[in-house]
């Protein structure tokens, strides 16, 4: 199946440089390109891509506000954010927003085309050490649970998938810890995505640490069995 791709980059030489990259790998095919937020947002209305590569800080529109409009009329478009930097606050609230993970610009290309092929499979692309990192630098600033968000309507054992995907783990992770299956877990995540009106992983992970079920430099789960 051929992955369309959306890339939306103000930076000419590396807007140019990663529609290239598509263009040349097998099973990728551009299905366009923006230099802003609007006409991102623009081109996803008109071509529906399955992922959009997303710089987050673009004139006239930025990558934030494109992720939040470009998911509210495709949910099932997956948004990659781009970033200089993997610390950032953008990135925060783009993950806030429903992206589905954020890769650094000097990534290599093979690694930027695994992250395309990631997050078109569904997957999240964030890994432990960088959601620990990234919340702990402003995950602080919000740590009531977002109007709507209450956890209270998660049973215990989906309290605890989402604790455990609040550290970045993955369904075999998951599944080996709580010796259940994968599919069990994906029915869990699938659950707790739906009962906290979250269209993505990566908002769960948000999620898990802005309600406080789980705290920067808290192991309490990761430690668990492994």
């Amino acid at each position: 199946m051929t992955v369309r791709v959306l890339v939306a980059d103000d930076h000419d030489l590396i807007r140019t440089g990663l529609t290239a990259l598509i263009r040349a790998a097998p099973g990728l095919d551009l299905a366009g390109e923006a230099r802003d937020g609007a006409e991102a947002v623009a081109s996803a209305a008109a071509t529906r891509p399955d992922v959009v590569l997303m710089d987050i800080r673009m004139p006239v529109l930025d990558g934030i506000a494109a992720t939040r409009q470009i998911l509210a009329s495709s949910p099932s478009t997956r948004v990659l954010v781009l970033t200089t930097f993997d610390t950032d606050e953008y990135v925060y609230r783009a993950l806030a927003e429903g992206a589905a993970g954020f890769v650094l610009k000097d990534t290599p290309p093979p690694r930027i085309l695994a992250a395309i092929a990631t997050v078109a499979a569904g997957d999240m692309l964030i890994s432990p050490q960088i959601t620990e990192r990234l919340i702990a630098a402003y995950g602080e600033k919000q740590r009531s649970p977002r109007p709507g968000r209450s956890l209270d309507g998660l049973t215990p054992r989906e309290t605890e998938v989402l604790g455990l995907v609040g550290t970045g783990w993955d369904n075999a992770q998951i599944a080996g810890n709580l010796v259940v299956s994968e599919s069990t877990v994906q029915t869990h995540v699938k659950r707790v995505l739906a009962k906290l009106g979250l269209r993505s992983r990566a908002q769960a992970v948000v999620v898990a640490y802005e309600s406080g079920l789980v705290t920067p430099g808290d192991r309490h789960f990761v430690d668990r069995g492994l």
